[in-house]
């Protein structure tokens, strides 16, 4: 896929979906921001993977929920790499608290990292790809965007806002020749599904296991390809029929 050249903020790339998404774009040739928050052991693990491999990337620190450090940490990207042609949006918080027992402090840090973070995130890269005319903006979500749970009220109402936001920011930015997808993963592994792996229940996972992150960075380095240029404003569920059953 052509890729070779372009440059990408992967937000949230310390760990998990977004270790693997950042590490998958620096492979296919990719300048990499990688960004954390607080997991800066993740961030340098990340780094020294890239460039293990070859590629190219820095890391940079900030708090999504933060507007300025929001601001700062692009003007950072852009200034070292050039631009920014992809922005990942992947940094997210999940609580799982009960529906009952949910603080308004707890609400609070979940909209704030989850939607207006990702909603942030664009505002700042957005003139970035208008100079261009180009962009590729992918939205991380879940299926919990969609099939309801009995786990985390707040945080599947987040992701619902994401897929929202990815439509509507879809249809206002064609014409900057900017597009944005949503990527829906089910169960991914990160560390806390190795039951799933001895002993695949098909009536959870019919291709008998859950998703790694590998699975979803190939299709983020697709969704950010020349190849998906006249994708936009799709949700692109990823969760091996899972939520079919």
């Amino acid at each position: 896929m052509s890729l070779a050249g372009r440059t990408a903020l992967v937000t949230g790339a310390g760990t998990g979906i977004g270790k693997g998404i950042a590490f998958e774009l620096a492979k296919r040739g990719v300048k990499v921001a990688i960004h954390y928050n607080a997991s800066e052991a993740g961030a340098l693990d990340t780094l020294r993977s890239i460039q293990q491999i070859g590629g190219e990337a820095f890391i940079v620190q900030a708090d999504v929920a933060d507007q300025q450090q929001i601001a700062r940490m692009v003007e950072i990207s852009a200034s070292k790499l050039g631009g920014i042609d992809i922005l990942v949006n992947n940094a997210a918080l999940q609580l799982d608290v009960n529906w009952f027992e949910y603080t308004e402090e707890q609400y609070d840090r979940i909209m704030n990292v989850n939607a207006k973070g990702y909603w942030q995130c664009m505002l700042s890269v957005i003139p970035y790809m208008k100079q261009k005319q180009f962009g590729r903006i992918i939205l991380i979500s879940s299926i919990h965007g969609k099939r309801p749970t009995d786990f985390d009220v707040v945080y599947a109402m987040s992701k619902g806002a994401i897929k929202m936001l990815g439509r509507e920011s879809a249809v206002e930015l064609a014409q900057y020749g900017i597009t944005v997808n949503t990527v829906a993963p089910g169960a991914i592994d990160v560390g806390k599904f190795k039951s799933a792996h001895a002993s695949p229940d098909r009536k959870k996972f019919p291709l008998g296991r859950v998703g790694m992150p590998a699975d979803v960075a190939s299709l983020v380095c697709y969704v950010a390809s020349d190849e998906a240029a006249f994708l936009t404003g799709s949700t692109i569920r990823l969760d091996g029929a899972g939520s079919l059953m």
